[in-house]
């Protein structure tokens, strides 16, 4: 809701980064999971964040379309993280929290959730068609199965072969065993 004026005033003041979950960049799951604003809305915040000079942190979640929207999910987070071209990305995977929609859908059936290598496979389709100018991508939290730590574009193509060699060999020895993820 800032104005590039006031955003100013706020790195004037020693504000020097903003963080913004993101979260999917499909429209119908910002929707489902009430995000309560609009891809449209974040890219032109975040164009604001950037027209004032301060860094722009952005957030999203692997997973979130569970199985029957996996692709869509993550073909759109690629668009939006385009055209949102932030200094810093973190994904995270979903870690379905009980007491949540969410969680009531999963054990009802309505949501599926991916495997694990399908996680990692919403990861790479992001990276594969995100184009950033200079950001550094993580997915290094506690959630994740694969940490990864990368410079975009500069070592796009070295992190995604690494990707798809863990997809292709399913070695579970290469990803984050079950018991030490987190939230």
């Amino acid at each position: 809701r800032k104005s590039v004026d006031e955003l100013i005033k706020l790195r004037q003041s020693g504000l020097k980064i903003i963080y913004l979950g993101v979260e999917t960049g499909n429209p119908e799951l910002l929707k489902k999971i009430h995000k309560g604003v609009t891809y449209e809305q974040m890219v032109e915040a975040s164009h604001r964040v950037k027209q004032a000079g301060i860094a722009l942190s952005v957030t999203v979640i692997l997973g979130l379309g569970g199985m029957e929207k996996s692709m869509e999910h993550a073909i759109d987070t690629a668009k939006i993280l385009t055209d949102i071209d932030p200094d810093y990305t973190g994904a995270l995977t979903l870690m379905l929290v009980p007491g949540t929609d969410l969680y009531s859908d999963y054990l009802s059936g309505r949501f599926v959730l991916p495997d694990k290598f399908g996680f990692i496979r919403e990861l790479y389709i992001i990276i594969a068609n995100s184009n950033f100018t200079n950001c550094f991508f993580t997915s290094n939290h506690a959630s994740n199965y694969l940490p990864v730590k990368v410079r975009l574009p500069q070592e796009k193509e070295k992190i995604l072969a690494m990707i798809n060699s863990v997809i292709d060999t399913k070695d579970l020895t290469r990803i984050r065993p079950e018991y030490m993820r987190g939230l």
